[in-house]
């Protein structure tokens, strides 16, 4: 009985021990939410392009698990967003979501992802909301909080001295925390401020009139893609050049080609703050941009850093598991230690996992090869915390 019974479990190990090897996947499913279409399709595309330089990088698997991306277009709607993450989710069954370039969007499809049990992988959209009250351990960041760079750039304009300063944003989600993370830290006066309407307005010429009236010492905005050229533009016929101009998410990478190319020069030796820049000196950024501007002939924006750093905190999940994708704990543990190449160097996560990180003052400039650019002039805040983490239940213990 005793030899019959040790047989019996000897068998039954051996059926078990495929089992053991058969918990690695068989494939790591991404389901990736961008803007793929219209005016701000640039920034979508370039997000797409940078997470194929580090699906290059990974040799296309994490683990030894073959990767497969699938990307959907939000069409910068919040009901589209959400409809597509239902699918990302519930038809193609996907292991992780990531994307998300729009606050209002984000939070339209937030609750699918968390729902369903999977991660939620936020490559831009910085909502104080899910910073805050709506955090989430499944929920991880690897852009920043919406107030954060404009709270570098009024901290920026209090050194130079900006006694008035005229405000132009988009009426949206982030729009609202870009110009409230602006009253955070500057003190001078608000001579005025204009909300537009988004995404449709792209007429400016009232706004630029009541600004040039007002004669501020400065005009700051956020305008990201293509509504930037439109801005900087206006801006020059209005006979503008010689009020400075200060933004956040506005000049960069993906509208410098197009500013230059249209020779608006007025834009050259203008200011903005971000966490990272093309000449970013870290081993994995250079990596990055050397690799993203030989296969694409161009510059990545931040939109395209952080979606990079989206698929390498993916990817550190992953061989934390060992491939298995069931291991959620084990996931989340190694993402929260923040342990993987980014190409912003070293960083934590805070208690609402979303990045503790340095932020920088960026000047517009001409590249070696007279290409336009930006480049780090100097650090503005140091292992920065955003405002809204405190509303975050979520307690630190990594």
């Amino acid at each position: 009985m005793r030899k019959a019974a040790i047989c019996m479990v000897s068998a039954l190990a051996l059926l078990a021990a495929p089992q053991a090897f058969a918990a690695k996947a068989e494939k790591v499913k991404i389901g990736f939410v961008t803007t793929l279409s219209g005016g701000p399709g640039v920034i979508g595309k370039d997000m797409r392009q940078s997470v194929e330089i580090a699906l290059d990088h990974l040799g296309g698997k994490m683990a030894g698990v073959p990767v497969e991306v699938i990307f959907e277009d939000d069409q910068v709607k919040p009901e589209v967003g959400k409809q597509k993450t239902e699918k990302l989710v519930h038809k193609d069954k996907v292991d992780f979501v990531s994307g998300f370039i729009w606050s209002h969007v984000v939070l339209a499809a937030r609750k699918t992802v968390v729902d369903a049990g999977k991660f939620l992988i936020i490559s831009n959209a910085g909502t104080s909301q899910i910073a805050g009250r709506l955090c989430h351990e499944n929920i991880f960041s690897t852009a920043w909080q919406n107030d954060q760079v404009p709270m570098a750039m009024g901290e920026v304009l209090n050194k130079r001295g900006v006694k008035s300063l005229y405000v132009v944003a988009p009426n949206y989600a982030a729009g609202r925390d870009m110009v409230n993370g602006l009253s955070r830290t500057f003190k001078g006066k608000i001579a005025g401020k204009d909300m537009t309407k988004w995404p449709d307005q792209t007429d400016f010429s009232a706004e630029l009139a009541k600004a040039r009236a007002a004669k501020p010492d400065g005009v700051f905005i956020f305008y990201p893609g293509a509504h930037t050229n439109a801005f900087i533009r206006q801006y020059s016929q209005a006979g503008m050049t010689r009020t400075p101009l200060y933004s956040v998410f506005s000049i960069d990478s993906l509208s410098l080609p197009r500013l230059q190319e249209a020779n608006t020069t007025a834009v050259l030796g203008t200011y903005n703050t971000q966490f990272w820049s093309p000449d970013m000196d870290t081993e994995t950024s250079r990596k990055f941009v050397a690799d993203y501007k030989k296969k694409f002939k161009s510059y990545p924006s931040h939109y395209g850093a952080q979606s990079y750093d989206s698929i390498m905190l993916i990817a550190s999940a992953v061989e934390a598991a060992g491939g298995d994708l069931s291991k959620m704990d084990a996931m989340r543990d190694r993402m929260r230690k923040a342990d993987f190449p980014s190409v912003r160097g070293k960083f934590t996560y805070g208690n609402n996992q979303f990045p503790i990180q340095d932020f920088f003052l960026r000047e517009v400039v001409k590249d070696a090869d007279g290409n336009w650019t930006t480049k780090i002039v100097q650090k503005i805040y140091e292992k920065h915390q955003d405002p809204f983490a405190e509303k975050c239940k979520m307690k630190k213990t990594w």
